[in-house]
């Protein structure tokens, strides 16, 4: 058991003791060392009060800054390793409550407050990283509502992602029990709050997006504080929100509490009861659909034999039209083929006075060198023959 300073400078052994004489000095470290572990030993964890200024976040990640009052001040670091619990750095002039312990910096020999977790008046630390959140998701066109697809009406299969053990997954099942129980509920587990939640959240959801086989997803889960509910706050859940393939109605806590998760997902019920009832259509509603349905298919039909119907009274009415108008253009060109050919017509000729001579083998006598004297032959007229003898051939 190491002997406290006083009982050292006050023992024997107090001119062989390390640092106590001129003649055993100790290293800077070793008193660094030796000081850091008083200090340590006899100042427990604490919660401090104060106005955070000089902030400051080194390339390493962790966060430097000072926690003053209106007399004093003191040196605060947070490690990159104990920032997990805090949800987002504070502002210079944030009034905050801090935990943490006082050490020594030995590398610098600096007093300072390692501090684990910080809390803000009110929520201003909450909100400061949802809205840090919001606006780099917003920036990216995330929370755009024409980005949102519609939850589809009659779901075969709805995905479930929360926790097994809580209220929201009971009254989700009740709800969608009462109004529809043709709908299949499957269930993906997951933390829903503590370290690692988001993680497993995120996880769940791509886990439903690769079994590609749920209509629509809820994720979610029942009312809590502030910090009960960050992990649906988180950065990566909002991502694995947009990137499933399929609608996700995000339900968590209660209707006045607000995630980043309700952003960006494509519906945002006030409860995980909503959620249900929004996920499913009761069995009213999908009979009440089918008779509208039926109506409206009944309606269709009957319009469309309505609209054949005239369709065919309009064929029927152009295709007589058209014949009529060919026969009328027929009987109108047969008549003029009928003129033309009876004007170039023999007997139209031999009606106007002319007569043919025709020999015995009824061959046109169209020439006098065809005739001779005593030669028999007939006059065709337009309305008979005459036998006729020659007498005399006068040729020209």
């Amino acid at each position: 058991m190491r002997a406290s300073p006083l009982d050292l400078f006050g023992s024997p052994l107090a001119r062989s003791a390390p640092g106590v004489t001129r003649d055993t000095p100790i290293s800077v470290s070793d008193l660094a060392t030796e000081t850091r572990a008083l200090i340590e030993g006899v100042l427990q964890p604490v919660w401090v009060r104060g106005e955070v200024c000089d902030f400051k976040r080194h390339r390493s990640g962790h966060w430097y800054f000072c926690l003053r009052d209106s007399t004093a001040q003191i040196r605060c670091v947070v490690w990159s390793s104990d920032q997990r619990g805090i949800p987002a750095p504070p502002d210079d002039g944030m009034q905050v409550i801090l935990f943490g312990q006082m050490t020594v910096y030995a590398a610098r020999g600096d007093l300072q407050l390692r501090v684990r977790r910080i809390e803000a008046q009110g929520d201003g630390l909450w909100r400061k990283a949802m809205e840090q959140t919001l606006a780099k998701l917003r920036g990216e066109g995330l929370l755009d509502e024409g980005r949102k697809r519609p939850i589809p009406q009659f779901p075969k299969r709805v995905a479930v992602v929360t926790s097994v053990d809580g209220a929201a997954l009971r009254d989700i099942v009740a709800v969608m029990r009462n109004r529809n129980a043709g709908v299949q509920l499957v269930i993906c587990p997951t933390r829903v709050q503590g370290d690692g939640a988001a993680l497993e959240i995120a996880a769940a959801l791509r886990r439903v997006a690769r079994w590609a086989r749920a209509d629509v997803v809820i994720v979610g889960r029942g009312g809590g504080g502030k910090e009960d509910l960050w992990a649906f706050n988180d950065e990566r859940v909002a991502r694995a929100v947009v990137e499933c393939p399929v609608p996700v109605i995000s339900a968590v806590g209660h209707e006045v509490d607000i995630t980043v998760c309700d952003a960006v997902a494509d519906l945002r019920a006030s409860t995980p009861s909503a959620a249900a009832a929004a996920a499913c259509s009761a069995r009213e509603e999908i009979e009440k659909a089918f008779t509208l349905a039926k109506r409206d298919l009944s309606d269709a039909l009957t319009s469309r034999v309505q609209n054949a119907r005239s369709e065919m009274e309009r064929f029927t009415r152009r295709i007589t039209q058209t014949a009529e108008s060919i026969v009328v253009a027929r009987k109108s060109l047969l008549a003029g083929t009928a003129g033309r050919l009876n004007a170039l017509s023999p007997l139209a000729t031999l009606a106007r006075g002319y007569a043919v001579a025709r020999d015995p083998r009824g061959t046109a006598l169209t020439s006098t060198r065809q005739f001779r004297t005593g030669l028999e032959f007939e006059l065709l007229l337009h309305d008979g023959k005459v036998g006729a003898n020659a007498t005399e051939v006068d040729r020209a």
